[in-house]
């Protein structure tokens, strides 16, 4: 069979739990720090945090630290064996003579107790000179602080397209950011083993990279560090780059002191310490023909890089490559760049730029509506793309009718018509209170665009009782890939899911890992996999043929049963099968690749085909707001998303909800604050505490959530037909605050534009909703 065809019955598409949903309610399931008190004479790790945001380290006395009972060193950049430099780029030293973010941290005190160590850093003496901060991106713009490349995105003639319009607008929009909070923060684990080798416990979504940099830290080979992630408590882009210096802190104490060090972030470590999602700033112009058929683009945009470049350009790739969304923008003229800002590093989060380039467009879109005399709903609908057309960078898009599918599938079973018509009424007869209805549509491009990340390894044992193990490169954060994973080794030997064992991913066991992030956790390693099973299980019917008195073609297997084509009576269990093939030195065991075919890109001209396919979805989400405070509620949110056929449809629809109500925090509620003052604490970050950065939580769910996975979706040359489900549900959330901008709107006249700042907290929708009334009372007066 083909990577894309499933068999009759099979595990895929089974709506089955999470594969360790029992241990995660009951407490009982194991992190990176729950295995540290299994080592005797374990220390712990504590920074000394630099309170200034750009200062250089003039003085720094640790003996004080030594003569807290407890300590047992302090580490710093003396005491480095190899590389100083926690960063792929070689701009991120992981003990700096320059302090480059409030909470920079400058040395490491290790002790017997996480106490002792935070004592001993208390006792380190400091000394700084203070230099000039720039925190924002205005404040880099001004300065020229960039960094990284400036890629362009182009595609025929601005001038041209702008000649053609009947209407052109010009605007901006600066977008905040967002904190990953994690449920577990970042934590890494590491001692020398019996071997000499150096084995790490840590928190990573990445554990090649976290292999490399740990090595380059240490002067080692990365055949001497072994990296296992057990799974994460979240990562959501947070732990793609992040946990490298973390996880090199805790190898090379572990090294100096020949004792197990431990590394775990409290909180507030880790909000101060980690980067976030890059806030945007947009400068744009846009062209639109009498009809209201885009035109022309022309936009700058500039993304907050933070200190060092981490994983900045390939995140503006990817806000570049998505900014025409779903839309047909003939000519197109985008320039993206990265500011440097003495801030945290900034780096991957779900979607990984994608939502800020459709953010863009998606305000562009409701901003100009009304000026076009169009409903936004409808503004978009008409420019959506057509089959044959392509993106800006040359991709054909493909399935492109599955847009206007989702869409229409939605609207109709969201009611669209008929609720917008029962809001007008609502909010002509509320003063005080006023409702808004949106719709807005997705559409994702699924692979690294860094294309070498598109490969994956798989190692799977069929031992001699039938039972089986699987080990893939991929790392489980929540989001049920390893869940997925075993329902892929099932389906693909034709045993229960009960035979299937998946042991913790390590660097040793599936060497050069990709990151697991990009959404692409189960093509790549369900790939993987499906190929080693397949190698396997063609072994296995060579033997099974010969018992049987069958082609090897014609054997089937199922449900842990092997049988001729046509007759299930006549099989054999897999386990007496396996048993046999043993006992003729058959090969039971293999290893599985896979590479994703047909990508190709070229980087500085901003052209190719990224990405293997694309993911759609569409949401509609209507919203009511108090005029007098600007507080909302969610009323009831309605999401159709297309996964393909999906390998598991229980996880599938919490990854679908859960994408929904973070990419809702993002842009209604998660408001990242710094001290932007002159004063003593410029450059602190305000909001490092869950009682200073507000989450989603029960109250901002929608009050009604209708969640469907769109179906005769098959996409073939992905495992089993299926399609990514991790980032792309995020972007649904749009539709919230295209909502919001609706519901402000309602408090003025109609057939003006709305801004709405983003995040849209009810701060901000109150000053939109104010905005209106005031253009209502002077429309008033001068009708008056």
């Amino acid at each position: 069979m083909s990577l894309f065809e499933r068999p009759p019955l099979g595990a895929v598409g089974d709506a089955v739990p999470h594969e360790s949903a029992d241990l995660h309610v009951t407490g009982q399931a194991l992190y990176t720090d729950d295995l540290g008190v299994r080592l005797q004479g374990l220390l712990h790790a504590w920074p000394l945090q630099a309170p200034h945001a750009h200062a250089r380290l003039l003085k720094l006395d640790t003996a004080p630290a030594l003569n807290v009972p407890g300590v047992v060193r302090v580490l710093s950049a003396a005491d480095v064996p190899g590389v100083n430099d926690a960063g792929v780029k070689h701009d991120e030293p992981l003990f700096p003579t320059e302090v480059m973010f409030y909470g920079h941290a400058v040395c490491w005190v290790l002790a017997d107790s996480a106490d002792a160590a935070r004592l001993g850093a208390e006792a380190i003496q400091a000394e700084y000179e203070v230099l000039p901060a720039v925190l924002t991106i205005a404040e880099a713009v001004a300065a020229e602080s960039f960094q990284g490349s400036q890629p362009t995105l182009r595609r025929g003639d601005v001038s041209l397209g702008f000649e053609q319009a009947a209407h052109i607008f010009e605007g901006e929009f600066e977008f905040g950011g967002q904190e990953h909070f994690y449920l577990e923060t970042n934590a890494a684990l590491a001692y020398t083993d019996e071997s000499g080798q150096m084995f790490i416990q840590s928190s990573t979504q990445h554990p090649t990279e976290t292999q490399e940099i740990v090595a380059h830290v240490l002067g080692l080979t990365s055949s001497q560090v072994t990296v296992q992630c057990l799974r994460m408590g979240g990562g959501f882009g947070g732990k793609e780059m992040q946990p490298h210096g973390f996880a090199a802190i805790a190898a090379l104490g572990a090294t100096l002191t020949g004792r197990p060090v431990r590394l775990r972030l409290n909180r507030t470590q880790d909000l101060t310490m980690t980067g976030k999602r890059h806030p945007f700033h947009a400068r744009w112009k846009v062209g639109f023909d009498e009809s209201g058929g885009l035109t022309a683009l022309q936009a700058t945009l500039s993304s907050d890089g933070g200190w060092s470049l981490d994983l900045s350009e390939p995140v503006l790739a990817r806000a570049l490559c998505h900014i025409d969304n779903a839309y047909f923008i003939p000519h197109i003229e985008v320039l993206g760049r990265i500011c440097k800002t003495n801030k945290t590093s900034q780096t991957a989060f779900r979607g990984f730029g994608g939502p800020q380039g459709m953010l863009v467009i998606e305000d562009i879109l409701g901003r100009c509506a009304p000026l076009l005399g169009l409903e936004a709903a409808d503004l978009r609908q008409r420019n959506f793309y057509a089959p044959g057309e392509a993106t800006p960078y040359g991709q054909p898009v493909r399935h492109a009718e599955r847009l206007q599918g989702v869409w229409q599938t939605l609207l109709q079973k969201s009611e669209f018509a008929a609720r917008q018509a029962e809001i007008r009424t609502f909010n002509a007869s509320n003063p005080h209170t006023k409702r808004g209805l949106a719709i807005t549509p997705v559409k994702f491009g699924i692979s690294f665009n860094f294309t070498a990340y598109n490969q994956a390894g798989a190692l799977v044992h069929v031992y001699k009782d039938g039972s089986v193990l699987i080990n893939h490169g991929g790392t489980e954060m929540g989001q049920g890939l390893h869940t997925k994973m075993i329902q892929v080794a099932a389906t693909a030997l034709g045993v229960p899911l009960k035979c299937v064992r998946l042991a913790p991913t390590r660097t040793d066991k599936v060497p050069n890992t990709s990151a697991t992030a990009a959404s692409s956790g189960a093509d790549l390693n369900g790939g993987a996999i499906k190929d080693a099973c397949d190698q396997i299980k063609e072994r296995l019917a060579a033997v099974a043929a010969g018992a049987l008195g069958v082609h090897p073609n014609d054997v089937r297997f199922e449900n842990g049963r092997v049988y001729p084509l046509g007759h299930p009576d006549q099989g054999m269990d897999f386990a007496k099968l396996v048993h046999d093939a043993y006992h003729l030195r058959t090969q039971l065991w293999a290893a599985g690749y896979y590479r994703t075919p047909g990508l190709h890109w070229d980087r500085a001209a901003m052209q190719g085909e990224p990405f293997k396919y694309f993911s759609y979805g569409a949401s509609v989400s209507e919203v009511e707001v108090d005029g007098f405070t600007g507080a909302y509620r969610l009323l009831r949110a309605d999401l159709l998303h297309d996964v393909g056929d999906s390998l598991s449809p229980l996880i599938d629809i919490g990854q679908v909800e859960g994408g929904f109500v973070q990419g809702a925090g993002w842009l209604t509620l998660e408001e990242l604050r710094w001290d932007t003052s002159n004063g003593p604490h410029r450059g602190r970050l305000a909001t490092q505490s869950a009682s200073t950065y507000k989450l989603p939580s029960f109250s901002e769910m929608p009050e009604t959530f209708n969640v469907a996975l769109l179906e005769q979706a098959t996409e073939d040359g992905v495992v089993y037909g299926s399609k990514a489900v991790g980032e792309p549900p995020l972007m649904l959330a749009i539709s919230v605050r295209e909502a919001l901008r609706q519901a402000a709107a309602a408090f003025g006249p109609s057939g003006r534009p709305q801004q709405l700042a983003s995040p849209a907290t009810p701060e901000a929708v109150f000053w939109a909703l104010e905005e209106a009334r005031q253009v209502r009372g002077e429309v008033v007066a001068a009708d008056d």
